[in-house]
């Protein structure tokens, strides 16, 4: 665990101006703690601009609800040598893709997360794996920083905090945790509607897609595994957008008396990104790890070169203790 909170309050405290980057197909705890932390710098003053590495950008349809979205560009107008450069969960340089080489480049790079298999990278890095979110870790700078929270960046940082908790339902959730969330609920925005946004906003043709992805469910007693598949042929035939699908996986995972979900959904490249989520009985980790990936212990992912049958039999293999190459 690196937390230099200090150190990088500095940075940000003296800086004119900012360039922020979060990983790649961002959820809410991404955007969100970019898009919080940017709010804050411009209420000081400061000059920022915010990114992530897909092109097209297209951002998510809940992300027209967190403020300052409307002034995300795409990776080709981000400053290619920014004297201050921050990151926001993510986990490995590789999730940057191709605003990594401004990150090579900056003068400065402040990189805030809390995954646990972070590789510690940064001229300044800001990593706790006891955190329950990258937004509360921006929350804790920003205190540290000094200045009030603005309701914009109150709304940012809410979102993330409310979804990489799981509605403060996961592991992670700590009495700090839930502190936080109050005082983010001390400002007047409307958080039933960013909720709802976040969690009940769905197309019917995605829950067709849903009902296409259940009807695939396979179930390996030995490995205490349940796993189904989505190519991109299932996305163009239902109309859905892959970013549409990134709460599939938490349909799977309640399937009952099996440990760990799995979702192994097909790229644009044709490789397969493997989402596993675990109930608390393996460290997934540790078997992302294994195939070139990472996360939390009970939430990670990796990207797979394998079909799908294949790749749910390497991932079985894991779970049961086998030694698989990645």
């Amino acid at each position: 665990m690196t937390v230099d909170f200090t150190k990088a309050a500095v940075a940000l405290s003296n800086a004119t101006e900012v360039a922020l980057a979060c990983h790649v197909n961002p959820d809410a705890d991404a955007l969100g703690s970019m898009l919080g932390l940017a709010a804050h710098l411009r209420e000081r003053g400061v000059s920022t601009v915010c990114s992530y590495p897909n092109d097209p950008l297209e951002p998510p349809r809940w992300a027209s609800s967190l403020p300052g979205s409307d002034r995300l560009v795409p990776p080709r107008a981000f400053p290619k040598e920014p004297s201050v450069m921050v990151t926001c969960d993510c986990a490995a340089f590789d999730r940057l893709a191709q605003l990594g080489h401004a990150a090579n480049r900056a003068g400065e790079l402040i990189w805030i997360d809390h995954h646990r298999s972070n590789d510690g990278l940064g001229t300044i890095p800001v990593v706790d794996p006891t955190a329950s979110s990258t937004c509360e870790m921006v929350f804790r700078l920003i205190e540290a920083m000094g200045g009030d929270i603005s309701v914009d960046t109150a709304t940012c940082l809410y979102a993330g905090l409310v979804t990489d908790t799981g509605k403060f339902q996961y592991e992670a959730t700590t009495p700090e945790t839930l502190r936080v969330a109050a005082r983010l609920r001390e400002h007047p925005f409307d958080h039933a509607r960013l909720v709802q946004a976040l969690y009940e906003d769905e197309r019917i043709a995605y829950l067709r897609l849903v009902g296409v992805a259940l009807g695939r469910l396979e179930h390996v007693p030995d490995a205490d595994l349940v796993w189904t598949y989505v190519t991109r042929s299932d996305l163009e035939a239902s109309g859905v957008h892959p970013s549409e699908t990134d709460d599939l996986i938490d349909v799977i995972r309640t399937a009952r008396d099996v440990d760990v979900a799995a979702l192994v959904k097909q790229q644009k490249d044709g490789r397969f990104k493997v989402s596993v989520r675990s109930r608390g009985d393996h460290d997934l980790a540790a078997v992302a790890a294994g195939f070139g990936g990472g996360g939390h212990r009970l939430a990670a992912g990796y990207t797979s070169t394998h079909g799908p049958a294949e790749t749910a039999e390497r991932l079985a293999r894991a779970l049961r203790g086998e030694l698989v190459s990645s």
